[in-house]
């Protein structure tokens, strides 16, 4: 019998869990909610099925399938998917084109095949189901589905431009949620545990609000280039402080230690309670990140979109303000160093310890062939591009052969990982007003480090993997400085800096030796070696002096100041020491207990200077994380955190923070006062919600002392496994 009146959809069956696994979505807790939601990958077949008031009737009826993004969907924008429900197979052969199939009939039931485009927009798709009967020339019924469908990037798919070929990688730059951010001096780094978390429920959410808030159009949302472009915009929200009302990012920037309105950096676990503050306000910024959060949150981001991440720090990063791709230090004619930059007053060059931002896998299609792969994307304000905060895409292929004609900000990075620090010393008889003092080559960029794939280690560095060969050639080498020369060329400010010619013929050498690490309590020495390779003596002035600086390098107190004249005799070799004991620098630490050692010299008869500069960190304790032994899905499991205080005072506004994923959203602990060299041990309870290998990470914080962090791993058993156990 023939239909006269079209169908009407009653149930939509999206089989969220069944097409997860199939799409490497399967960890989302979207998924596994009582009311699911689909999380599919772009350009990936997916199931879904219709349940009609009646039969199907292949001659006559019509169903059709609309895909609809963003506000005003539309086909030829590629936000919006129209097609016909049929039993043709052609759609398999067109990889940007919305594709629907019919794989089965049974009664009132209909199976369909879907396949978005490969270049669909990521994000929140809606879907409406028209039907109607042929010929017939009455308007469609439509029936909305009523629950959100995300798109995804699909790197699993070699047509999609965030394809990585070795799909193993992806376990570790798009799957795993646990990893690690090494911060810390050059003689210190170690790897600081992050919780990334991107499959949890509030990630997705967050990320479409932080794309809504930056008014980012539904067209560009398919674009890896765009959307990484906007995470590393949208992740700050330092344009707030020029008066973009309208521009909302998810953290503010704090490095002076004042954090008593919102959350010390050292404190978070990881990305989540970040965005899901962010996304609880409607879009208010997050109390307070520095550069290794930003880079846990946009690792969150990416991975969560299904763009491949992973988090890289270098350490000794310059901030190169002026486009020189130098680091310029000012001195007075008295050997003084200048607090700001003669030629650049408001915005002065920097050194980080250590900086931190992320690399993202695409395909670049708007440069030469060569320059895809790796991107580097940086969240955490420094200078502005194309009038925001932000930082890339920048091929890193063209960071390490010094190409900056490409986008974006590839300049800026070139600086950043393989600056030249110059010195620069105040002489009236210059016609620029200063005369160029020794340069080091080899300072920024000692080592850059990410997390090597597939391994954690909780209680040492073996998970660390040096990719510093990948920004740029071996320090020193012919290669290395043709890379920086070959930079220098194309960009204005750099020529005429590295124009002035370097002091030559100088015949003392100065060698301000490394501290790697002191720990906390012990005292320690600022040591410089001196060679005369003159046949004549030489009378030296130097000074010496250590100071506590925040990690990006912003100066705090000074610790202790050492300055004289002595006399080095020909082929003789003398030493400067200025010792610096427990009392004279303990008080003056700032957050992360980094200290700043400086030397500057100048020889009387020569008139050469010379200056340098090294950073180290006072070591501090950790937190030994124990979990009961045996822990179980579903049941109750006592957790312990314990450390040293190890400072001879009173630690106060004490917290405990721990979280793992699988084991425990973050919780906070709020402790009483600490009390001298006091032994510190709080127990928690908490209940195991998956079962297999997790991993749980600890910070504390207290106003006298932070960046104090522990971690752990488990194996958590599910019931069954208990049961045998007990057998």
């Amino acid at each position: 019998m023939v239909s006269t009146e079209p169908l009407i959809v009653e149930e939509v069956f999206m089989y969220e869990k069944q097409n997860a696994k199939l799409h490497n979505t399967y960890n989302f807790e979207l998924i596994h909610l009582d009311e699911p939601t689909s999380i599919f990958r772009r350009g990936q077949p997916f199931n879904l099925a219709i349940r009609f008031n009646r039969d199907y009737i292949d001659d006559t009826d019509v169903v059709r399938l609309l895909f609809n993004f963003g506000l005003s969907p539309n086909v030829f924008r590629g936000t919006q998917g129209v097609d016909i429900v049929t039993k043709r197979d052609s759609y398999l052969t067109d990889l940007e084109a919305w594709g629907v199939r019919m794989i089965g009939v049974s009664e009132n039931d209909l199976s369909i095949e879907v396949r978005s485009p490969v270049d669909s927009p990521v994000g929140v798709w809606q879907l409406n189901i028209e039907t109607t009967i042929a010929g017939s020339k009455e308007p469609p019924k439509t029936y909305q589905y009523d629950r959100d469908i995300y798109l995804l990037f699909n790197p699993w798919l070699k047509e999609d431009l965030v394809y990585m070929e070795d799909e193993t990688l992806l376990d570790e730059y798009i799957l795993n949620d646990v990893g690690k951010i090494w911060v810390g001096p050059h003689g210190s780094t170690r790897g600081r545990e992050w919780i990334f978390g991107q499959f949890d429920a509030c990630v997705l959410p967050a990320c479409m609000l932080l794309f809504d808030k930056a008014e980012m159009k539904s067209i560009q949302r398919g674009d890896p280039v765009k959307v990484s472009r906007t995470i590393s915009k949208m992740v700050n929200c330092y344009n707030i402080q020029n008066g973009d009302e309208a521009f909302n990012g998810v953290l503010f920037g704090r490095w002076d230690g004042e954090y008593e309105d919102g959350t010390a950096p050292a404190a978070w676990t990881g990305s989540v309670p970040i965005l899901e503050q962010y996304l609880e306000s409607g879009g208010e910024y997050v109390k307070y990140g520095q550069c290794w959060v930003f880079a846990g949150v946009v690792a969150t981001i990416c991975r969560a979109l299904g763009l491949p991440s992973r988090v890289v720090t270098n350490l000794v990063s310059a901030h190169d303000a002026n486009s020189s791709l130098s680091i310029d230090r000012y001195y007075d004619a008295d050997m003084k160093p200048l607090e700001y930059d003669p030629n650049n007053p408001t915005n002065s060059d920097s050194i980080w310890n250590y900086h931190v931002w992320n690399d993202v896998w695409m395909a670049r299609p708007d440069l030469p062939k060569g320059y895809g792969g790796w991107q580097a994307i940086d969240g955490t304000p420094q200078e502005t591009s194309d009038g925001y905060y932000r930082c890339g895409p920048c091929s890193v292929e063209a960071v390490r052969q010094g190409v900056v004609g490409f986008n974006y900000d590839v300049t800026f990075l070139v600086a950043t990982v393989n600056a030249d620090v110059i010195g620069w010393k105040e002489d009236p008889n210059s016609a620029i007003g200063y005369t160029r003092i020794n340069g080091d080559t080899k300072h920024i960029g000692r080592m850059i480090l990410t997390k090597a794939p597939w391994i954690f280690d909780p209680n040492g560095d073996k998970d660390r993997e040096d990719i510093t060969s990948q920004y740029k050639a071996p320090e020193g080498s012919g290669d290395e400085r043709l890379t920086l020369y070959r930079a220098v060329r194309s960009t204005p400010t750099a020529k005429r800096f590295f124009a002035v010619p370097a002091p030559e013929n100088e015949d003392i050498e100065f060698k301000l030796v490394d501290l790697e690490r002191v720990n906390i309590g012990d005292p320690f020495t600022v040591t410089v070696n001196i060679t005369n390779k003159a046949t004549e003596k030489r009378t030296i002035r130097a000074i010496l002096w250590a100071g506590s600086v925040y990690y990006n390098g912003v100066k705090a107190n000074l610790v202790k100041r050492a300055e004289g004249n002595f006399v080095v005799h020909p082929n003789a070799n003398e030493q400067l020491r200025l010792k610096v004991t427990v009392d004279d620098y303990l008080d003056k630490l700032v957050e992360y207990s980094i200290m700043k050692l400086n030397a500057i010299a100048t020889v009387q008869e020569t008139n050469q200077t010379w200056a340098d500069e090294d950073d180290f960190q006072v070591i501090k304790p950790t937190i030994t994380v124990e979990i009961a032994e045996d822990p179980v899905v579903g049941k109750p499991v006592k957790i312990t955190l314990s450390f040293k205080n190890p400072l001879k005072i009173t630690l106060t506004n004490c917290v405990f923070n721990y979280a793992g994923p699988g084991l425990s959203k973050n919780k906070m602990l709020k402790f009483r006062d600490v009390a001298p060299l006091e032994s510190v041990r709080v127990e928690h309870e908490l209940v195991p919600q998956k079962s297999g290998a997790q991993k749980i990470i600890a910070t504390f914080t207290s106003k006298q002392l932070v960046d104090v962090t522990g971690s752990a791993a488990v194996d958590v058993l599910d019931e069954e496994d208990e049961e045998e156990v007990e057998e």
